[in-house]
């Protein structure tokens, strides 16, 4: 059997494999691990991440992984890229993300690439592993982040907009969440640092201990997100704020924003003890035996698994590890 994405995970000395995820004989690729195969490793790689310089102050980045935005490790680098280039060019003011796959922004991590897809990926600038990394940067960076949130943003997704400095949802068809409670995890993005300051304690538990849906209006009531407006509106809303601050001072929205992160975002340390929360929840043998179960329901390639998440969690078991 090979090691998958999990398994990957513990590859720095963890004594325990993860097997969840189906055998050579059993498993058939996703639409994603499909597309990627190629010819040998010939294919060129494609493009998950689209980025249009609207104007040289006005940037849109994309999301583009049909049929499910799931977040892979062939994401890593083409993110990291547009990180980059938010923190150093010098004319960008501000960024809007969002998705043009029907139903979803950006959902969880893609369970299925073999272990040197993601081992073989160094830290971070900020000598976080990549992903963490790269949304602390993106907190950090003196350019406004905008997220305009249509379909589903989980895991990833509502850490993604969680680590941007403006969420917007449509009012129709936004969804965010927090699933990985459901799978016996510990989510690895930063949301258990980021969201107490945003929503406070009970809600940020409330959302991350239930493993829910938050719809646009609720997530709005309970500041997950900045607005929810209604679907027709969104574009439009979100375009007319990113243009107005695009025509700004960029020093002068570089040093309010510096401003506000030294007093609202979460220091390193507490996004990487995240990201250590959840190498360690993967080694346990509940979190094996649920995305296993999650696996052989469809994770990945049945669309109704991946639009009703707590559906298919709230029906999982798994081994007790509180002894």
């Amino acid at each position: 059997m090979k090691k998958h994405l999990l398994a990957a995970l513990l590859a720095a000395g963890a004594a325990v494999a993860f097997p969840a995820l189906g055998s050579d004989d059993t498993a058939s690729p996703t639409p994603q691990a499909a597309a990627r195969a190629g010819n040998a490793g010939t294919a060129p790689v494609r493009r998950e991440i689209i980025l249009d310089k609207r104007t040289p102050e006005y940037w849109r980045v994309t999301l583009h992984n049909p049929p499910f935005n799931i977040f892979g490790p062939e994401t890593i680098p083409q993110l990291n890229e547009v990180i980059t280039a938010i923190e150093t060019d010098p004319k960008v003011r501000v960024v809007v993300f969002d998705s043009d796959v029907p139903g979803f922004f950006l959902t969880h991590y893609d369970f299925v690439p073999p272990l040197e897809a993601t081992t073989g990926m160094p830290a971070g600038k900020t000598g976080l592993p990549p992903l963490p990394d790269m949304l602390v940067r993106l907190s950090k960076a003196p350019v406004v982040s905008i997220v305009s949130i249509r379909g589903r943003a989980t895991g990833v997704g509502s850490e993604l907009a969680l680590a941007s400095d403006m969420r917007f949802a449509s009012r129709e068809k936004a969804v965010l969440s927090q699933w990985e409670v459901g799978s016996a995890l510990v989510p690895g993005g930063g949301p258990m640092a980021r969201m107490p300051g945003l929503m406070g304690r009970g809600r940020t538990l409330e959302v991350l201990l239930s493993g829910n849906d938050i719809d646009g209006d609720l997530a709005e009531r309970y500041g997950y997100v900045n607005r929810s407006l209604p679907d027709k509106d969104l574009d439009a809303f979100v375009d007319t704020l990113a243009t107005r601050i695009s025509r700004f001072d960029k020093q002068t929205i570089a040093d309010i924003k510096h401003q506000v992160d030294v007093v609202t975002l979460p220091t390193d340390a507490q996004i990487g003890a995240g990201w250590e929360g959840f190498i360690t929840s993967v080694q346990r043998p509940a979190a094996q035996t649920r995305i296993k179960q999650l696996m052989e329901k469809g994770l990945q390639k049945n669309p109704d698994v991946e639009r009703r998440l707590p559906v298919y969690t709230g029906q999982l078991t798994g081994a007790d590890t509180s002894k």
